[in-house]
C-alpha cells in the first residue's frame, strides 16, 4: 500500500489564501474519525498541512499516538486523541462528550469498514457492526454537530460515501447500501444546514488502496492512494454537495453517467464478482 505522504509537496498545494480561508470557516479544530488508517489518515495529515488542530479518533491507540506525534512536530499544530470502537451507542456517546470543551468547526465522518460475498452467507453479527459504524454511528455524529455548527453559525461536515451508493452492487449489497444511505444523508443536509452557515459536503470515491480490500475480502485492481484523494475532498467544501475524488474515480463515473440504473447494477456485479470470485473458489475447497 502507497500512503506516502511529503508534508512539504503536500504544503504546496494549498495557497495561503486557501489556508487562511479555511481556517477562518472551518477552524480551529477538526474532528476526524477512522484517523489511524486509510482516508481518516490522509485527511488528517493534508488537514495539519493546512495548519488545523485535529482529535484523531479511531480504535488503535499506538496508531493514532504515532500519528499524533508526526503531526505536531511535523506542522506545529496541537491534537487530541479520542480512542473508540463507534459501533456500540455508549461508545459514540463517549466521543461527544469528550469533544464537547474543544472549539470544533470540521467534523469528518471518515471511520467505516466494508464487507463483500452474498449478503445470505455473511456473518451477521459483522453486518450488524458495519451498519452501525457506517450509519448508526455517522448519524449520531453528524447529527450532534449538525445542531452545534448550526448554533454557532459556521461548520463544515464531511461524509465519506461511495460510488457503490449511487445503484445496488451485488456480492457486496450492504455495503452498497450503507453507502447510499451516506449519499442520500449528505445530499439532503446539505440543504437543509446550508441556510445556518454550515458546509455538508459527499465524498464518493470509487476504489482507494486503503485496507478496505483486505477487510472486505476482495482482491482489488486499479485502485487509488488516500493522499490522491484528500486534497479533492478539502476543496470541495463548501463548493458542492457531492464530490468524486481523484482521477479514476471521474473516469468510472463518466463511463456510467448514460448507463441506466439496471444497467449499473449489471456492471457492478460484473466488477464486484470479478473481486469476490476468490471466495466462491475457497469454499468449494
Amino acid at each position: 500500500m502507497d500512503t506516502s505522504f511529503n508534508s512539504k509537496d503536500q504544503s504546496m498545494q494549498y495557497s495561503n489564501r486557501f489556508k487562511s480561508k479555511f481556517k477562518a470557516t472551518y477552524g480551529p479544530w477538526a474532528l476526524v474519525t477512522g484517523a489511524s488508517s486509510g482516508i481518516g489518515e490522509a485527511l488528517s495529515r493534508h488537514l495539519a498541512t493546512i495548519g488545523m488542530n485535529i482529535v484523531l479518533s479511531g480504535r488503535n491507540k499506538e496508531k493514532l499516538l504515532a500519528l499524533s506525534d508526526s503531526l505536531e512536530e511535523d506542522h506545529e499544530i496541537i491534537t487530541e486523541i479520542v480512542v473508540a470502537d463507534i459501533s456500540s451507542a455508549p461508545e459514540i456517546y463517549r466521543v461527544v462528550d469528550e469533544v464537547k470543551h474543544i472549539p470544533l468547526g470540521l467534523f469528518v465522518a471518515s471511520a467505516g469498514f466494508g464487507t463483500s460475498g452474498d449478503f445470505k452467507n455473511a456473518d451477521l453479527k459483522q453486518e450488524i457492526q458495519m451498519l452501525n459504524v457506517n450509519g448508526l454511528a455517522l448519524m449520531m455524529l453528524t447529527h450532534y454537530f449538525a445542531r452545534r455548527f448550526s448554533e454557532q453559525g459556521r461548520g463544515g461536515i464531511i461524509l465519506m460515501s461511495s460510488i457503490v451508493g449511487f445503484q445496488g452492487v451485488p456480492n457486496a449489497a450492504h455495503y452498497g447500501a450503507t453507502k447510499a444511505y451516506v449519499q442520500s444523508l449528505g445530499e439532503g443536509l446539505y440543504h437543509e444546514l446550508k441556510p445556518f452557515g454550515v458546509d455538508v459536503l459527499a465524498a464518493a470515491p470509487g476504489p482507494v488502496n486503503s485496507g478496505f480490500g483486505t477487510v472486505a475480502n476482495m482482491k482489488m485492481g486499479n485502485t487509488m492512494t488516500p493522499n490522491e484523494v484528500a486534497p479533492a475532498i478539502l476543496n470541495a467544501l463548501g463548493k458542492r454537495h457531492t464530490v468524486f475524488p481523484g482521477f479514476l474515480t471521474k473516469v468510472l463515473v463518466s463511463g456510467l453517467r448514460t448507463v441506466p440504473r439496471w444497467g449499473k447494477i449489471r456492471i457492478m456485479k460484473k466488477v464486484m464478482g470479478g473481486m469476490t470470485k476468490h471466495q466462491k473458489a475457497t469454499a468449494k475447497l
